[in-house]
């Protein structure tokens, strides 16, 4: 008999011990029986027979994880502090049968690229892992399909990764249209079908650039010959459940892993990034249109200076976009006489009311609720609401100017592939006048007419308690006004009480970079890292001793500061109460060897947190 140690595929266990009459090759994944279910299991070693009673595995399947997926699970599970299996979650298992190496019919594709191009090409070559630091529209994208080719020409294959929200549909057809059947577009809204002819794209091997968000970088590629991270510095590559990985930083150890080439590209790249690699720099664009910025020192509304540049840019039948900060109408409903705000039943979170559906929804839990006519406190109907959302903006201007076509752009109205795709054509064939979006509107799309960018609410990010909060805002307002200006002049009205900031690295990211280095060294990353862990239950009390126990432990640990601890910034979310530690250190090494010995069976780790609210 055979004694194998499993590791349970997706589930936070320990490895558990099954035996086997035959043989089973290391990462063969397998089903077994725990607590009268059957699960899928992958097998990590084989093991002596142990001195308890053990199970039967039920049965071996044709699917397995290669050595090269095996020692990245692993590298996830000792960076993230997380179970192998959860780290096994993440990845889509090779199979046994189909696995031929395809053919695709491929046309002779040549891209030229302009001299500057040429020069930034050949530097990436000569690294690594290199940064592409590119404006917006300079021609990165171009770069990237140079790369491709190259690739293709060696039989080798790409992976392409682009935030989630960005995996835009142009994106696809450029792809597409270059690189025909070889082109694999992977995410979440795929359909069962679209996943199955996908998957039997990889297995065969005809899939030779496989685009996607941050799931694509763990799917089972043969020839891996190169990895391309788009807009690095988007915060959709870091994953908010467990294990909390950052795809971004996935990618670069991969690279060293798999000994492949790692490319980062951005308009905005993170401070982090620009400091640990080396970088080629392409300014300017290929549009040869002026900006010009006015700065309106107002909080944030749609004022008159900006309802009447939005008017203009009407009756010069030209595009505009209005990029808010949040969605939904407003973030909070206060009463005008009594204060009281409306939280969530089941958060510590303002509620944000949407309008169209007559309600008030909790974007943390979902949690939904009527809109009150009167404050349940006090009975005043003086209830008022602050910070101005996109739907609202949209009725605004809508009811300003009721001839144009306002259109709403995102998450709560663009919820699939296809919605995007048809807002985008509509926009581009001048079927809607004025698009009203949030960060979804700065993602890399292609806006041909755009004239007028109107940006609200900088400075509310801007004041986030968040040691990124000024690279967040200025990259978010750099990427807005990049999606402006394209064909002919445009304007980019900021409303911000902040306009020297603002004004003086809005042209100059690289300045900004530089200056913020002085404002981070010593305290925060790239200089140290950092690591929050997080408690919750439904139990606050428990929640706060076991953060509490975890905190005593932590006190004895050499090589560690504790910045801080104590209750969450939003304490209760889906009725759960929450609190924290946040740690730092020079090493992660000093961290991890902390948190191992410390750990409590409550404490979840979120390593290089990016959330801090």
């Amino acid at each position: 008999m055979n004694y194998y140690k499993i590791s349970l595929i997706s589930s936070p266990l320990e490895l558990l011990t099954y035996h086997y009459s035959q043989d089973i090759k290391t990462g063969v994944i397998v089903e077994v029986v725990l607590n009268n279910r059957e699960l899928k299991g992958v097998v990590i070693y084989s093991c002596q027979e142990p001195e308890f009673k053990t199970l039967e595995v039920l049965s071996i399947s044709e699917f397995f994880y290669s050595q090269k997926q095996m020692e990245l699970a692993r590298f996830i599970s000792t960076y993230y502090i997380c179970s192998l299996g959860d780290a096994f979650g993440l990845m889509v298992a090779y199979c046994v049968v189909g696995s031929s190496s395809g053919e695709v019919e491929l046309e002779a594709i040549k891209f030229e690229l302009s001299k500057k191009q040429e020069e930034a090409l050949n530097f990436l070559k000569q690294h690594k892992v290199s940064l592409l630091f590119g404006d917006t529209g300079s021609g990165k994208t171009e770069i990237y399909m140079k790369l491709f080719e190259e690739m293709l020409v060696d039989g080798k294959r790409t992976v392409f990764l682009m935030p989630e929200i960005s995996l835009t549909p142009q994106m696809g057809i450029r792809l597409e249209k270059h690189f025909g059947d070889g082109v694999v577009m992977w995410h979440s809204k795929l359909t069962p079908l679209q996943k199955k002819k996908a998957m039997a794209k990889i297995y065969d091997g005809t899939a030779y650039i496989i685009a996607g968000p941050r799931s694509a970088l763990f799917l089972p590629i043969k020839d891996l010959g190169l990895i391309v991270v788009d807009e690095e510095h988007d915060d959709s590559y870091k994953s908010s459940s467990r294990p909390r990985y950052n795809a971004r930083d996935i990618a670069i150890y991969m690279g060293k892993l798999y000994d492949i080439p790692v490319f980062l590209g951005s308009a905005t790249p993170s401070l982090s990034t620009f400091i640990k690699f080396p970088h080629a720099r392409l300014k300017g664009g290929y549009f040869k249109s002026n900006k010009e910025f006015v700065y309106e020192k107002s909080a944030e509304n749609l004022s008159p200076m900006l309802m009447s540049a939005i008017e203009s840019t009407i009756k010069a039948k030209e595009q505009t976009i209005v990029f808010l900060p949040t969605r939904a109408n407003f973030k909070y409903l206060i009463c005008g006489d009594c204060g009281h705000t409306y939280e969530c039943a089941f958060c510590s979170i303002g509620m944000s009311i949407h309008q169209k559906t007559r309600a008030m929804k909790c974007h943390y839990c979902n949690f939904t609720q009527a809109i009150p006519q009167v404050c349940c406190v006090c009975g005043s109907a003086n209830l008022t609401s602050s910070r101005l959302g996109t739907a609202e903006a949209v009725l605004n201007i809508s009811e300003q100017f009721p001839h144009a076509k306002v259109e709403q752009f995102d998450r709560d109205v663009i919820t699939t592939q296809s919605k995007l795709k048809k807002a985008l054509k509509r926009f581009n064939d001048n079927e809607t006048d004025i698009l009203v979006g949030t960060q979804m509107l700065s993602k890399g799309h292609d806006y041909h007419g755009v004239t007028l960018a109107v940006v609200l609410g900088m400075d509310n990010m801007l004041n986030m308690s968040d040691y990124r909060a000024r690279e967040k805002a200025l990259s978010s307002l750099i990427q807005v006004s990049g999606r402006s200006g394209r064909k002919k002049n445009a304007k980019v009205f900021i409303q911000s009480f902040n306009e020297e900031f603002f004004s003086t690295f809005i042209d100059d990211y690289e300045g900004f970079l530089e200056e913020e280095k002085f404002f981070r060294e010593g305290l925060y990353p790239p200089f140290k890292k950092l690591c929050r862990i997080l408690f919750s239950h439904k139990n606050g009390a428990k929640a706060r001793d076991e953060m509490n126990k975890m905190y005593e432990n932590l006190l004895k640990m050499p090589n560690i500061e504790i910045v801080g601890f104590g209750k969450c910034a939003i304490e209760r979310v889906a009725n759960k109460y929450r609190f924290e530690i946040l740690l730092r250190s020079d090493k992660s090494t000093d961290l991890i060897r902390a948190i191992k010995v410390c750990k409590v069976p409550l404490a979840e780790v979120d390593m290089d947190p990016i959330e801090f609210g």
